[in-house]
C-alpha cells in the first residue's frame, strides 16, 4: 500500500475505462432492469464493497470486515478487492459489473471520480446525515470542511472523506546537505525554489535530477497553476449546502462554503496558465528537472531514496512509502508547496460512494459511518500510507518511526491555507485529464512549444467539456 494512494490520483487515467465509460449513460437508463439475480449464485445477501485490489490487501480487508462485524453482527459484509492495474482499469470493471447486474453496493472513489459517480451512479447521503446528525457531530468536528466540500455535488453530500493527500514538497536531506542548503522556510517562494534546485545541481553529478514530477492531474502541473492563481478550468461553487454547513460547522469555518465545486470553461490559453508552463519549461531547459513522465510515480520512491532526486511533490502517503523503502526519519522532510502569486495548494480525497443500484442502502450507510470512525481509521492507516481525513489522528506519535520531522505540514496545508482546494475533476474528468497529459508533454518540449500546445489544449478541452456524460 506504499504507493497505492499515488495510484488513486490516476483514477480514470487516459480515459482507459473506454467502452465502460461510453456505455455509462445506457447503463444508467437500464438500472431498473439490473438485479444481482441475473447471475445465479452471485448474490448471497451480503453488503458488497468494492475496493482496488493493490490498495486494499488482506490486512486492510480483515480490519474492515472484522471491525464491522463487531459493530453490526446482523449485516453480512463482503469486500471485493478488484484486481486491476490502476484506478482506470478498476473503474472499467465496476461499470462492467453494473451492466451485468452484479454491481457492488459501495465503491471506494477518489476526488477524480466524485462528480462522475454523483451525477450518474451515486446516491446523495443528505437524508442519513440529517437523521444521524447527533452521531456525526464528532466526525465533522474532526474533519476539515474543505475535504467535505470536495465530496459535495450540486448542494448534496455524496461521500464522507476518510483520507486525503495534498501536493506538498518532499526534500532529500542528504541532497540538501550536499548542496550546503538549509531547510526552506514555510513561506518560501518560487524563486527560492529555483535557487535551491540550482544549488542542488551544482553539487551533484550528471545522473542527478533536482526536481522530478510526473505528468498527471494530481501533483503534475496543477499545483503550479494553483500557486500562480489560476486553474485549468474556471472554478466556482454550486449553490446550496447550507443544511450541512449550518448544522455542523461554526460560522468562521463555513464562511464561503457552497454546494460543491464547479469546473466549467476551459482556460488553457489564460496568460497565467501559459506563464506557469513557461516556468516549468525554463526549469527543463536549465536541466533542473526532466520532462514530466507519465504513470503513477511508482519509480519515484527508488530514485528519491537513493539521492538521485532532490525534491518532488507528494502527499502524506510518502511518509510510509519512504520508510518501507529504507529511509530513516531525518533522511527526508516535507515543506509546503512554494508560494508564487498565492500559496494555494491542491489535494485529492477519497471515501465510499453508495450506488443507486444498491438494494441495501441503509446497511451501506452504516458501513460508511463505520469506515469514517476514528478507531477504524487508526487501525487501517497505521503504517502512514496516506493522510487521514481526521485531524486528531495526526500526532507526533504517528510519525515518530516514519517521519518526516515537519509532519504537521500535511494537515496544516488545509488549516493554514483555507483556500486550498481539490484538483479540477468535473464529470468529464477522463477526457479532461487525457487532454491535459497529452498537451503537457508537447508543451514542455521547449519554451517555444508552450503557446501552440496550449492553444491546441484549449480546443480539445472545449470539446471534452461539451460532452454530456
Amino acid at each position: 500500500m506504499t504507493d497505492s494512494h499515488l495510484t488513486r490520483r490516476t483514477l480514470l487515467r487516459y480515459g482507459a475505462y473506454g467502452t465502460g465509460a461510453a456505455a455509462l449513460a445506457g447503463t444508467a437508463a437500464s438500472w431498473d432492469r439490473l438485479t444481482g439475480a441475473d447471475v445465479p449464485g452471485r448474490d448471497d445477501g451480503s453488503l458488497v464493497v468494492a475496493t482496488l485490489g493493490p490498495a486494499y490487501g488482506p490486512e486492510a480487508i480483515r480490519t474492515l470486515t472484522e471491525g464491522f462485524k463487531k459493530v453490526h453482527p446482523d449485516i453480512k459484509l463482503r469486500i471485493n478487492a478488484v484486481q486491476a492495474t490502476d484506478w482506470s482499469d478498476f473503474f472499467a470493471k465496476i461499470l462492467t459489473q453494473i451492466a451485468a447486474g452484479t454491481a457492488p453496493d459501495l465503491v471506494y472513489v477518489a476526488t477524480e471520480g466524485v462528480q462522475l459517480f454523483a451525477q450518474r451512479l451515486g446516491v446523495a447521503l443528505d437524508k442519513w446525515v440529517r437523521r444521524d446528525a447527533a452521531e456525526l457531530r464528532e466526525y465533522f468536528a474532526d474533519v476539515h470542511p474543505s475535504l467535505v466540500e470536495s465530496m459535495m455535488y450540486e448542494g448534496s453530500l455524496y461521500q464522507l472523506p476518510v483520507e486525503f493527500n495534498a501536493a506538498d514538497m518532499y526534500l532529500n536531506s542528504q541532497v540538501l546537505k550536499r548542496a550546503g542548503a538549509g531547510f526552506p522556510a514555510a513561506d518560501w517562494t518560487r524563486d527560492d525554489f529555483t535557487e535551491l534546485l540550482r544549488d542542488m545541481k551544482k553539487s551533484s553529478g550528471s545522473q542527478f535530477t533536482p526536481y522530478f514530477w510526473t505528468n498527471r492531474l494530481w501533483g503534475g502541473v496543477v499545483p503550479w497553476l494553483f500557486a500562480n492563481g489560476t486553474n485549468l478550468l474556471a472554478e466556482s461553487k454550486a449553490p446550496g449546502g447550507a443544511w450541512l454547513w449550518d448544522g455542523f460547522y461554526p460560522r468562521a469555518e463555513r464562511q464561503g462554503r457552497g454546494g460543491g465545486f464547479r469546473w466549467t470553461t476551459p482556460q488553457a490559453t489564460d496568460a497565467r496558465v501559459e506563464e506557469s508552463y513557461d516556468y516549468l519549461a525554463s526549469l527543463i531547459q536549465e536541466d533542473l528537472c526532466t520532462r514530466p513522465e507519465g504513470g503513477n510515480g511508482q519509480n519515484l520512491i527508488g530514485v528519491f531514496s537513493t539521492g538521485r532526486v532532490g525534491v518532488t511533490p507528494a502527499g502524506g502517503f510518502w511518509a510510509g512509502g519512504l520508510h518501507l523503502a529504507g529511509m530513516q526519519p531525518g533522511s527526508f522532510d516535507v515543506r509546503y508547496f512554494p508560494r508564487w502569486r498565492t500559496q494555494r495548494m491542491q489535494f485529492g480525497a477519497a471515501g465510499y460512494a453508495l450506488l443507486r443500484t444498491s438494494k441495501r442502502q441503509d446497511e451501506a450507510w452504516e458501513f460508511i459511518k463505520f469506515a469514517a470512525r476514528r478507531d477504524t481509521l487508526m487501525r487501517l492507516f497505521e503504517t502512514n500510507q496516506t493522510t487521514p481525513a481526521r485531524r486528531s489522528m495526526l500526532t507526533a506519535d504517528r510519525y515518530r518511526e516514519t517521519g518526516p520531522r515537519h509532519w504537521q505540514v500535511f494537515y496544516d496545508t488545509l488549516d493554514k491555507f483555507p483556500d486550498t482546494g481539490p484538483i479540477p475533476a468535473p464529470p468529464q474528468v477522463a477526457e479532461v485529464e487525457q487532454v491535459l497529459l497529452k498537451h503537457t508533454g508537447t508543451a514542455l518540449a521547449s519554451r517555444r512549444s508552450v503557446g501552440p500546445a496550449l492553444r491546441r489544449m484549449q480546443s480539445d478541452l472545449e470539446k471534452a467539456m461539451e460532452r454530456v456524460v
